[in-house]
């Protein structure tokens, strides 16, 4: 469930989503897709079209989490 909708989602259908999508500052929980960490925010509103002010963070990091990627609640440091 995400904004209230229940979203069928898979993770190649997630990786898809965000192929080609540069990520934005992270500031808060992250999810990794494809070697590239990237705001649960961010991917939320791209995978299911959702308005960002829809959902909240901890509802796209539990689908994430489901779906077995790798999520921190806070940014990873800097390499």
């Amino acid at each position: 469930m995400i904004a209230g909708y229940p979203f069928d989602l898979e993770t190649r259908e997630v990786e898809a989503a965000m192929r080609g999508v540069e990520p934005e500052p992270i500031r808060g929980a992250c999810a990794q897709i494809s070697g590239r960490w990237y705001p649960v925010m961010q991917i939320g509103a791209k995978v299911t079209g959702q308005d960002r002010r829809d959902f909240t963070s901890a509802e796209v990091y539990r689908a994430l989490i489901s779906l077995g990627l790798p999520c921190r609640p806070t940014p990873p440091a800097a390499s």
